[in-house]
């Protein structure tokens, strides 16, 4: 364990020790379609603060909309937290290929704001990704990216003017959460998770920004483990980050 996990490791401690009595259980279907019930533990908030927020992550829990939470499943345990350290970051022959692939892409990182554009490509991708689902756009923004907990940004990707994807992260001084990415389903030969991922750590290491976290790595769901393709990469097992370089 680096010094930085074990520092933040006693100070999550005593924060668990003062805010436990906030959070409750929840059981729910499983959101990645796993053959068993999920059991979220979870609790409302308000603003926290900048290192609040980093204990937090660094302890494993994720945010949705004015939530954090982490999995508490009685029979399964493939939600595995995933982070990055930029600085560290060796790509591979696909991850560069993908970054030549999307030369001609325009980055914009901005704040968060569910525009009718974010709006109609976000239904768009859920319509494709989700088809069995009503789902709304805005009820996506309204109700998981934007939040009072922590101040939360985009990364836009433009091809000759036209939005094809967005990544919603949330920033703080020395760390980065990515929350969600939609993009447009007929740019799928482009590639846009890897290289939104890959834009996300160039955009770390701009900001001078050590860890990346990229939520949940789930080897049994493709959309979820090719998170593990990003070398050297830490997943969070037994309350300890491990290094992994495969």
């Amino acid at each position: 364990m680096s010094l930085y996990d074990d520092q933040c490791g006693r100070e999550f401690s005593f924060l668990e020790s003062q805010m436990g009595e906030f959070f409750a259980e929840m059981a729910v279907e499983c959101p990645y379609r796993l053959p068993h019930n999920a059991l979220f533990y979870q609790a409302l908030f308000s603003p926290l603060s900048d290192r609040t927020m980093e204990l937090f992550l660094a302890s494993g829990y994720r945010r949705n909309g004015n939530c954090l939470y982490t999995m508490h499943c009685p029979n399964c345990t493939s939600c595995i937290p995933i982070r990055l350290h930029p600085q560290e970051m060796k790509f591979n022959r696909n991850q560069r290929r993908v970054l030549r692939k999307n030369r001609d892409i325009k980055l914009e990182f901005a704040p968060m704001e569910p525009s009718e554009e974010n709006v109609r490509l976000c239904e768009k991708f859920l319509r494709k990704r989700y088809p069995q689902k009503q789902n709304d756009g805005r009820s996506y923004y309204e109700g998981f990216f934007l939040n009072r907990i922590i101040p939360g940004m985009e990364l836009r990707f433009r091809l000759q003017g036209r939005l094809v994807g967005t990544g919603i992260v949330d920033v703080g001084q020395n760390w980065m959460n990515a929350v969600y990415f939609y993009f447009d389903p007929e740019e799928s030969p482009r590639s846009l998770g890897t290289f939104n991922i890959l834009s996300m750590i160039e955009t770390c290491l701009k900001l001078d920004i050590s860890y990346l976290y990229l939520g949940y790595h789930i080897e049994e769901v493709p959309g979820m483990s090719y998170k593990s393709r990003f070398n050297p990469h830490y997943l969070y097992c037994n309350d300890t980050w491990k290094k992994v370089l495969k």
